[in-house]
């Protein structure tokens, strides 16, 4: 018996299965950002840089996007239901197990091992949620898990930072516990009499094999290239070479194989094809900007980790307010107005920051921020519903699954592109900065200072430090105005989508 078939769950059991499914979105979705803020203190806890440390992320990151496509298969062979409360329980056992880490090489193996539990429960949470709700409040469903999906990176940064700054370092990891005992005690008191039917099949070992090795060259080579200086390390050209590879391997694998790991024939459908590309353009550039927006702060402003935080958590607001709205226009409005409409709250958002200075306050943050959550909802859950409109039934747990795998893969690659184009940005800057600076400068600036009694060498210095941090403001305004376009370009995208017949539905899979 398939998810869908079963009768939808009231009262008392429906209210508790939606607190559970959606949080077990949100804490696998939280661990990916958790430990960017908490990373140096992780790194210098175990005596190693933070180059060294990055493997942190990077590990968790392939270990969960290798999980997600093969939700759809693990389905197939244990259940629904089981494939999530086993995942979560393995989730909890892999956190405790990051944070008893006795080194970097202990804590990589966990973090690898956290996220291959942590990968089906993104897909399998939408799909039970969808499940468990009547047909005619699927949008409800939806709601709650794109709400979770766009919550959970914005809380990252904020618990990180108030880890890092006044408790120890495990607590990053420590945290799943509470979160991983209700979610898992409680989605199987509620599911357990709803498991699907299993049937058995073989299983594609050239394909994950394949799969492996494409996600594993691909993020080392987005993630170790900022610091080996890209396609000058022989390291980044081996990985870039592995990766086409086995990429194009993969494709003419999984499209002759009878059972493949991947399904790409849901790249067919033109509506799924239009929604993941903008799904994952629009990710791509939102994680980028989550990421910069706390690095930016606290290396340049002058801000604690948690303070950070705190200027990116008015994001979470409107987030909070607009996702049950859009779940119910969701029905009755065209999918595509309401990811133009979000792409161009985030473009505004984004141009809002372009013309920042280095003297801005706090609400000066935190405002581009309160307005950016009013447009991720309705790319979100628009975009996931709409990617698998025309679908046929028996494809769409493959496409909402491949569509995850491309969400996360995107997200890695643009949080390691805007670091790097950040900092060859402030690079720039600096250079432009110079050329045009009067030579007399540093002896005026010194002139002004002498009296506070800094010597013409702490004068230097000083000018200095204020040529680079115009430039790295310069840098993250270049950034931002980047972002703008990009994401006024991406409305374009959505538009070459067709519009469903009748209102939208979302399917339970």
């Amino acid at each position: 018996m398939s998810s869908s078939e079963f009768p939808p769950l009231t009262g008392a059991k429906l209210v508790l299965a939606a607190i559970v499914l959606s949080l077990g979105n949100f804490m696998v979705v939280l661990d990916t950002t958790i430990t960017n803020v908490a990373m140096p203190t992780i790194s210098g806890y175990l005596g190693v840089s933070t180059t060294e440390g990055t493997w942190i992320i990077t590990a968790y990151a392939v270990a969960e996007a290798i999980t997600v496509p093969l939700s759809g298969w693990l389905v197939k062979q244990f259940g629904q239901v089981r494939v999530f409360v086993v995942s979560v329980a393995a989730f909890v056992v892999f956190s405790i197990a990051c944070g008893l880490s006795w080194s970097l090489a202990s804590l990589v193996v966990f973090r690898v091992l956290q996220g291959l539990a942590g990968g089906p429960l993104i897909p399998l949470s939408s799909t039970l949620l969808l499940s468990v709700f009547p047909k005619n409040k699927s949008h409800v469903a939806l709601a709650l898990w794109g709400m979770m999906t766009v919550v959970a990176p914005i809380f990252g940064p904020i618990l990180g930072g108030l880890i890092s700054d006044n408790w120890n370092w495990q607590w990053v990891f420590y945290i799943n516990i509470g979160f991983g005992l209700f979610v898992g005690l409680g989605s199987w008191s509620v599911l357990r009499g709803r498991e699907t039917t299993i049937t058995r099949s073989r299983f594609d070992s050239v394909g994950l094999m394949l799969l492996v090795t494409f996600v594993t060259s691909f993020q080392v080579m987005i993630d170790q290239g900022r610091e080996l200086d890209w396609f000058s390390s022989n390291v980044i050209i081996t990985s870039a070479v592995v990766a086409v590879i086995s990429l194009i391997s993969l494709i003419i694998w999984e499209l002759t194989d009878k059972e493949p790991v991947i399904d790409l024939s849901v790249f067919k459908s033109r509506n799924w094809l239009v929604s993941t590309v903008s799904l994952s353009l629009m990710f791509g550039i939102f994680f980028g900007n989550i990421v910069l927006t706390p690095l930016w702060l606290q290396q340049q402003m002058g801000y604690t980790a948690t303070w950070a935080g705190y200027a990116t958590a008015p994001m979470g607001i409107l987030a909070v307010v607009t996702s049950p709205l859009i779940g119910r226009l969701l029905p009755k409005t065209d999918p595509r107005w309401l990811v133009s409409y979000g792409m161009g709250v985030l473009a505004i958002s984004f141009c809002m920051r372009a013309v920042l200075t280095s003297q801005v306050g706090f609400m000066s943050v935190a405002l581009p921020m309160f307005v950016l959550g009013a447009g991720i909802p309705a790319c979100v859950i628009t975009l996931t519903s709409l990617g698998v409109s025309d679908l046929p039934p028996e494809k769409i747990a493959n496409g909402a699954g491949l569509q995850n795998f491309l969400r996360v893969l995107c997200m890695a690659f643009g949080s390691s592109l805007t670091q790097t184009y950040w900092e060859h940005m402030g690079k720039f800057n600096r250079a432009e900065l110079v050329t045009a600076i009067d030579p007399d400068a540093p002896s005026v600036v010194a002139s002004t200072v002498a009296h506070a009694g800094v010597g013409p060498q702490g004068a230097t210095a000083m000018f200095s430090r204020m040529v680079d941090g115009q430039a790295v403001m310069l840098a993250t305004n270049d950034f931002y105005a980047l972002a703008t376009v990009l994401m006024v370009a991406t409305i374009g995208v959505i538009w070459f989508a067709k519009r469903p017949t009748g209102s939208l539905k979302v399917i339970a899979h």
